[in-house]
């Protein structure tokens, strides 16, 4: 053997930290065989051996299963190539077990039955295709028709929840929660109705250049008056309703009056919808997006200051 050492199973076990029945069994599968065997036919290893099972050691340590270590030990597959691969299958189970965590998270939260369950652990599960395409349909039923319109492209594009791949129980959980509003008959309708409205102010937009939405503009207008404590229904609120008013009028090519006035409070009352603000406070979190402020505060303080002007 060209006077090379040969140890036995039992200084072998010694040398590697690694039990006499973890080497057999590792070396009964062809994974590291004897060299040789002395002359009472136990089995002798050279120091090759002793390098083989580090690896082994350490491959199984990482948990890679038995056929894979032995195409590694046995250069068939190199080490990089099967670090590479199961690097990759351990970031799915992680993918795996952190939804599996957020769903069991928002039960405990929401004090979930057996449906809503299983329900959430459907949506949690979907994949990258099935996500986009479930919020595709919900943009579609929203929008459809409409994005000709490059203003509504964009809109569309800032409605698009985009769950990372390495998301967080908190990203996992609004993405359930929005995933399930986005599929509400009602809530669909309602989008529908203020895009709709929107496309209708864009249409007949009068000033030239004058393309802003109706809910920023009154925010603009309206949000300092509220902040300073003026009440909507007072005296000190008409400069700030007639000034909103004539900005919308501007906006959708219409004049000042009572029909212009109903017009927006319509409008108004659409955007002031709830479930609205909640889809957008779950984008935000689903994307990593920074929380907007919410707009309910000035729609609520504009309802009431159009609906006191108006005739019953």
């Amino acid at each position: 053997m060209n006077g090379e050492a040969l140890y036995s199973i039992g200084e072998l076990a010694r040398r590697t930290g690694l039990t006499v029945k973890a080497i057999r069994f590792y070396s009964d599968r062809g994974i590291v065989p004897p060299t040789d065997r002395g002359p009472t036919g136990h089995r002798r290893y050279g120091t090759e051996a002793v390098a083989r099972l580090e690896l082994v050691r350490t491959l199984r340590d990482l948990g890679l299963d038995l056929a894979t270590v032995r195409r590694v030990v046995n250069r068939e597959v190199s080490v990089a190539e099967v670090a590479a691969a199961h690097a990759e299958a351990l970031a799915t189970q992680i993918r795996t077990l952190r939804l599996r965590r957020a769903v069991l998270t928002a039960v405990s939260r929401r004090g979930s039955s057996p449906e809503e369950l299983d329900l959430m652990h459907r949506l949690a599960r979907l994949s990258e295709d099935e996500r986009r395409h479930l919020i595709d349909d919900f943009l579609d039923a929203a929008f459809g028709g409409l994005d000709a319109d490059p203003a509504f492209v964009g809109i569309m594009r800032s409605l698009t929840p985009e769950l990372p791949d390495d998301a967080d129980a908190e990203q996992v959980e609004a993405w359930v929660e929005l995933a399930e509003l986005s599929r509400d008959p009602d809530f669909r309708a309602s989008m529908r109705r203020v895009a709709e409205q929107h496309a209708a102010d864009r249409a007949h937009g009068g000033a030239a250049g004058v393309r802003r939405d109706a809910v920023a503009l009154v925010r603009d207008q309206v949000e300092p008056a509220r902040r300073a404590g003026v009440d909507p229904v007072s005296p000190r609120a008409d400069p700030v309703v007639a000034t909103v008013v004539a900005r919308y009028g501007d906006l959708c090519g219409r004049p000042d009056d009572v029909d212009l006035r109903r017009r927006l409070l319509a409008r108004l009352e659409s955007a002031s919808d709830p479930r609205r603000e909640r889809y957008l406070r779950l984008l935000s979190v689903v994307n990593g997006w920074p929380a907007a402020d919410s707009l309910a505060p000035v729609l609520d303080w504009s309802v009431r200051a159009l609906r006191a002007r108006l005739p019953a």
